[in-house]
């Protein structure tokens, strides 16, 4: 079997990029990651490298015309529009070739932060009440609302955690305008404006499609290592920042140390989460309490990270390995996932 690797690869940075300034390219992989992932996929198959820099396109194109993939293994994140995810799907959908993970419907959708929770709100799945400001003079009409702070302001069409800082936190209008203000003025883009929730935050890898979806081992994110004036979330800060492979320090737990009742309360509501989004193979989302501990569902991440050094504390990776498959059956299950979705020999 002939699989295509499509993938964007991070460029080479100045040493002189401060670390705060380098998240445009946040969501693409590392050489190492994409390494890892054609090796496992080696252990099957014949695997041809394809790195989907947009400004690639048409070798891009006329590779996939010239070796015909039986499927392509899809980690390629896009860049530069909402519909970044989606464009290399949307790509193979028009060559009518086979590829691993979600379509450009669910890739568009979950990149929107504001159409992901529309999409919850309508099939009654509990996420934390939003808004989203599209301008400045919007966001100052906004200011004279009542408001229950604190608040948490986030970039619309981002993931790993980009444009999310430990200052993204508010707890006054002058701090709500600030962050704002960077949101719709450094990332071009609208302001999603989301309660903030007190409580403890998990992550959920799922893998399957329909009724066969599997939820692997929950991960419970764990804050005592942020300084103590941090607010204890995920942010920019605390995943590419705080937390250095060279000194690691204990961002997770896994399994998570809650009840069953609650364990079982959060694997349902993801599988929800994941069949009314459309997921397919594979996915991770996002889950955190309120003060009086119920769950609700904050992002969807239907191109999950796959960092293969354990020191670099990479969710899907780590829930798979508690769950007995290590990084390479986690690449090939993904795999055959996909290859039972489109009804082909395994």
């Amino acid at each position: 079997m002939k699989v295509a690797l499509l993938y964007n690869q991070k460029p080479d940075l100045s040493e002189n990029t401060p670390k705060y300034q380098s998240d445009e390219f946040a969501e693409w992989d590392n050489p190492e990651t994409i390494d890892a992932v054609a090796n496992a996929l080696r252990e099957r198959c014949e695997v041809i490298k394809i790195d989907c820099n947009p400004a690639r396109l048409q070798q891009i194109i006329a590779t996939l015309l010239e070796e015909k993939p039986d499927i392509c293994f899809n980690i390629a994140e896009g860049i530069g529009a909402p519909s970044r995810e989606a464009q290399i799907p949307a790509l193979l959908d028009m060559m009518r070739l086979r590829y691993t993970a979600s379509d450009p419907a669910t890739l568009c959708l979950t990149l929107d932060k504001a159409r992901t929770k529309e999409i919850l709100s309508y099939y009654h799945i509990p996420t934390p009440p939003f808004r989203v400001i599209h301008t400045l003079d919007e966001g100052k009409a906004f200011l004279n609302e009542q408001h229950c702070f604190p608040l948490i302001i986030k970039p619309l069409y981002e993931g790993s955690s980009k444009g999310i800082f430990e200052r993204s936190v508010v707890s006054s209008t002058e701090e709500l305008l600030r962050q704002l203000r960077e949101v719709i003025e450094h990332y071009k883009q609208p302001a999603l404006v989301e309660q903030f929730l007190s409580g403890r935050e998990f992550t959920v890898a799922l893998i399957g499609n329909g009724n066969a979806v599997e939820v692997l081992p929950i991960i419970e994110l764990l804050f005592d290592h942020l300084p103590k004036e941090s607010r204890k979330i995920y942010s920019y800060e605390a995943k590419w920042l705080w937390d250095d492979p060279e000194n690691p320090v204990e961002v997770f737990k896994c399994p998570a140390p809650i009840s069953n009742d609650l364990a079982d309360e959060i694997a349902l509501l993801c599988k929800r989460a994941f069949w009314a989004l459309r997921c397919r193979d594979w996915s991770r989302i996002d889950v955190r309490l309120d003060e009086t501990g119920k769950p609700f569902i904050i992002e969807v991440n239907p191109l999950p990270g796959i960092l293969p050094n354990p020191d670099e504390h990479s969710c899907f990776p780590l829930a798979a390995r508690v769950a007995g498959m290590d990084f390479n059956a986690l690449i090939n299950r993904v795999l055959d996932e996909a290859l039972k979705r489109y009804n082909l020999a395994i």
